[in-house]
């Protein structure tokens, strides 16, 4: 775990932290609101994150060896847990991303309290942002 990870998922905890569970998802879905926008353009069958109840879509840019992702849910606390993911994971090179588990996201007091559907779609964007490490991982090996 790099030490930027640390302070970013730290930087997390200590939003969530004073917390009751109803303002933790006032907050979440607060995250999902103030994503980024997302290009038209990208909302493309290879960019849907398979297994969330929602669409949701994730693009992925590489720059200088750090992977940088943005996402776009049509529903708020599917985009909020992207949201959380992303602050987490963007700005990291691949081996991070692909050796460090989202362990944090329990301590956030959100993951017990999560639907089953939505703890499978979590577990999924997870899953391709780690696909998508992976990808980056390979390609700037074959280089």
């Amino acid at each position: 775990m790099t030490d930027s990870f640390k302070e970013k998922t730290t930087a997390i905890k200590n939003i969530f932290a004073p917390l009751s569970i109803e303002q933790r998802y006032q907050k979440l879905i607060e995250m999902g609101r103030e994503l980024p926008p997302f290009p038209e353009e990208c909302k493309t069958p290879d960019r849907i994150v398979s297994g969330c109840q929602s669409s949701l879509y994730l693009l992925c840019i590489l720059s200088d060896g750090k992977l940088f992702f943005k996402a776009y849910s049509d529903a708020l606390i599917s985009a909020g847990l992207s949201a959380i993911l992303i602050q987490a994971y963007s700005g990291e090179d691949p081996e991070t991303i692909l050796t460090t588990p989202p362990d944090f996201i329990k301590e956030l007091g959100i993951a017990a309290t999560l639907s089953a559907n939505r703890s499978n779609g979590l577990a999924h964007i997870h899953l391709k942002i780690k696909q998508e490490a992976l990808q980056a991982l390979c390609n700037q090996k074959s280089i």
